[in-house]
């Protein structure tokens, strides 16, 4: 095809430079092809009608008068938007389009699927909807791939980008947490699994030693499970595992991601990450042995598990009691940070996942503990373990953790200095994946997502806003930057919780048990200034509002009155 010829084409050099203007001319070209290769239709109406008849589209009629629907997709087509690079535009008809069940036209342009999408997350509410797709179209809030990709179908996968299990220490969680994962894999969503409490190869079972198996054959199920999962074959599986970084399996945990692993070990397309207490930190900054643990030896002796247990303060204990089974790893703590930056820059693994503090800032720590985290290690939630009984005994079903994503676009929220519109209106969209979000066939993520209707309102193109602007990546300007605009966006993202809990009258499970309630959670906004003190990043934030410590003030009172309506509001700094 002519538009890959001229793509490749960049790459070769004229005159010592690269040829960046054929990215624009393959852009050309493909539009051209994708327009020849779309199904014209003559009006909105006769595209609704066309697919609603067909079952492309969810009922959109049943929730909006058609001059409703027509002002949406006046409100998409008004920005004029043009694709600004030929990756842009061939991934969205690749990857997001709708295409007709044969796979040979395409039903959708950008403006068309941010209509539909803008739809489905207002919910009947018109002035909402075209609020979404004004934000969406001028990319100041993306919505995360399963809810751009899914939302407005007729028949799709779910709208929740990622999951987080809990595995214990039985075979019937085991095959409960497997099922689990590959029933949320089949619906488009990531999955990470925390492998932790389970024994180390050559534990007891049942009084015999050397029968358990360990972690990695664990991983292999795991590995399989998601290959064979996926979303109608338009989006791979995706999975990752967790290990505590003083669980005994830890070495053939990292050993799984070795170029030169044993065929029988090696785990190809599985992401792993290590849960790091801030103990073995201690340990490295003083070069001390690393130590071990079988974990079924620790919850035999205090019927907690290693994973559950605080081991920075229990790590000396845990040596000196002669009943936990423990050894000296052949490296140093020192050594494993050597080992384990040497895989990452073989494989790209392992993510690294700091627990202690994770809880430390952690606004929920009296309702539930942090333990791990997801395959793009921004989202720090609460997770609890759910007890997997025989059939006839029930369980007993805990939370685990649903991640629904979005993103603002720094670049264009700053330069549209709309950055309080962005996160109300990403909150909302945000607050209605999970609201409209069922997901019977994982109970443990179903009570999680009721019960604390969780969001991640992140933000991206950091580094696009830094370089636009001519600021250093690490500099002081940059931090700076970055300080100022985070606090902003959890800010506006609490308001919008607390709104929300206003209108609808109900909070988050156990709110009254939250840093939030109590108002701990504000005093650093009270007692710090995040207002910018550089005259380059005073220049970047003029004629935009910054909240001040008053400010944080009065929301502490509106949302200790109120409450808030998300767990967690957003999946970057606070």
């Amino acid at each position: 095809m002519r538009h890959i010829e001229l793509n490749n084409e960049i790459t070769q050099m004229q005159d010592g430079f690269y040829q960046l203007h054929k990215d624009k001319e393959a852009l050309a070209v493909f539009m051209e092809e994708a327009r020849e290769n779309t199904v014209h239709f003559h009006s909105v109406a006769e595209r609704i009608q066309y697919m609603l008849n067909h079952d492309y589209y969810y009922d959109v009629l049943g929730e909006y008068t058609m001059e409703e629907i027509e002002a949406v997709y006046d409100a998409a087509y008004s920005e004029k938007f043009e694709f600004q690079s030929y990756m842009a535009a061939s991934k969205f008809y690749k990857d997001y389009a709708l295409k007709t069940d044969d796979q040979k036209q395409y039903l959708e342009h950008y403006e068309d699927r941010v209509a539909i999408v803008s739809l489905y997350l207002g919910r009947g509410n018109a002035e909402k909807a075209k609020q979404f797709a004004s934000m969406i179209v001028k990319q100041n809030y993306q919505p995360a791939t399963p809810t751009f990709l899914n939302a407005g179908r007729s028949r799709r996968g779910e709208m929740v980008s990622c999951f987080l299990l809990e595995m214990d220490d039985s075979l019937n969680s085991i095959g409960f947490n497997i099922n689990t994962a590959m029933q949320l894999s089949k619906i488009g969503g990531g999955v990470a699994l925390n492998l932790s409490k389970l024994r180390a190869r050559g534990e007891q079972i049942k009084g015999i030693d050397n029968a358990a198996s360990g972690v990695v054959p664990v991983m292999k199920l795991l590995e399989d499970s998601f290959s064979y999962a996926n979303q109608l074959g338009q989006r791979k599986g995706a999975g990752a595992v967790y290990l505590n970084i003083f669980h005994w399996d830890i070495i053939e945990f990292l050993d799984t991601k070795k170029i030169n692993a044993d065929e029988k070990s090696r785990i190809q397309s599985l992401s792993i990450g290590i849960i790091v207490p801030s103990k073995f930190f201690e340990l490295a900054e003083k070069n001390e042995p690393l130590h071990v643990f079988a974990p079924y030896t620790v919850y035999k002796e205090y019927g907690k598990h290693l994973d559950d247990i605080d081991i920075d303060e229990m790590y000396d204990e845990l040596m000196d009691n002669p009943k936990v089974k423990k050894k000296a790893l052949d490296l140093s703590a020192r050594d494993m940070l050597i080992k384990i930056a040497m895989i990452q820059l073989e494989s790209g693994y392992p993510y690294l996942m700091f627990k202690s503090n994770a809880n430390k800032e952690h606004p929920l720590k009296d309702i539930g503990t942090v333990k791990m985290s997801n395959l793009c290690t921004e989202i720090f939630q609460l997770q609890e373990t759910s007890e997997i009984n025989d059939y006839g005994k029930g369980d007993i079903i805990r939370r685990d953790i649903n991640c629904n994503l979005g993103s603002l676009n720094i670049v264009n929220v700053m330069e549209n200095k709309e950055i309080r519109e962005a996160v109300h209106a990403g909150m909302e969209a945000l607050t209605a994946v999970s609201d409209m979000t069922v997901i019977p066939n994982a109970p443990t993520v179903k009570k999680a997502n009721e019960e604390l209707h969780s969001v991640g309102l992140g933000a991206m193109n950091l580094h696009g806003y830094l370089s636009k602007n001519k600021i250093a990546y690490e500099s002081a300007e940059a931090k700076e930057f970055v300080r100022t605009f985070f606090m902003m966006l959890n800010y506006y993202s609490i308001e919008k919780s607390m709104e929300l809990a206003k209108e609808k009258n109900e909070t988050f499970k156990d709110f009254d048990k939250s840093d939030y309630a109590n108002g701990t959670y504000f005093e650093k906004y009270e007692e710090n200034g995040y207002s910018p003190v550089t005259e380059k990043v005073i220049q970047l934030f003029e004629g935009i509002h910054i909240p001040t410590k008053e400010d944080w003030s009065q929301l502490k009172q509106q949302v200790m009155e109120h409450g808030l309506y998300n767990a967690l509001t957003i999946s970057a700094p606070r």
